[in-house]
């Protein structure tokens, strides 16, 4: 009486692997999601201000920042070295951002180079998963992850650091400064 039942374990454990192991019906793969072509265009310049001319919403001068001079240079003894990156500040009328506003496929600009750049909702390194395709210059081609913070959408590198920091500029139009200094412009 044991020998018959070993031998249906045995033949059902023999006929269950068979199915484990894919010699049974396949599961047909997913089909693919749609996506949004990437659109491609001239970009608008970007309007920098030197800081001894920046202006606050009624046209009055700024005051300088503290430890800069109003010429807007570092004042005497100041250790430029060790300062924070360079974060921009929050342009007037820029606008609420929402994380699905950004996903697809974008076009990035910045110092004379031009690329694509993909962000998806993909959790990564203290934000979202973003890739860049073409790109030259390091700045871009490092570019790995991205977050909202407010109006600010930050891109970053794989090690979750600062690249750059965007403000909206109305439909589909990001501009911004990386963080040594550059001017960056995302779009559609």
């Amino acid at each position: 009486m044991r020998r018959p039942v070993f031998v249906l374990l045995a033949l059902a454990l023999s006929l269950g692997a068979c199915q484990r192991l894919g010699f049974g019906s396949s599961v047909d793969p997913l089909p693919a999601s749609p996506t949004q072509p990437v659109a491609s265009g001239a970009l608008a310049p970007v309007d920098l201000v030197p800081p001894d001319r920046a202006t606050d919403a009624n046209g009055q001068p700024l005051p300088p920042v503290d430890g800069q001079t109003p010429e807007g240079m570092p004042a005497e003894g100041t250790d430029v070295a060790s300062a924070g990156p360079v974060v921009p500040a929050e342009p007037a009328g820029s606008q609420e951002v929402g994380r699905t506003d950004m996903l697809g496929g974008w076009s990035v600009a910045s110092g004379g180079d031009r690329c694509q750049l993909f962000m998806t909702l993909t959790t990564w390194s203290g934000g979202y998963r973003a890739s860049t395709r073409g790109c030259g210059t390091e700045t871009l081609k490092t570019i790995s992850a991205w977050d909202l913070n407010g109006k600010q959408v930050i891109l970053k590198d794989k090690g979750g650091e600062r690249i750059a920091t965007l403000y909206s500029n109305g439909a589909e139009r990001f501009n911004g400064q990386t963080v040594g200094g550059s001017a960056i412009s995302v779009s559609r």
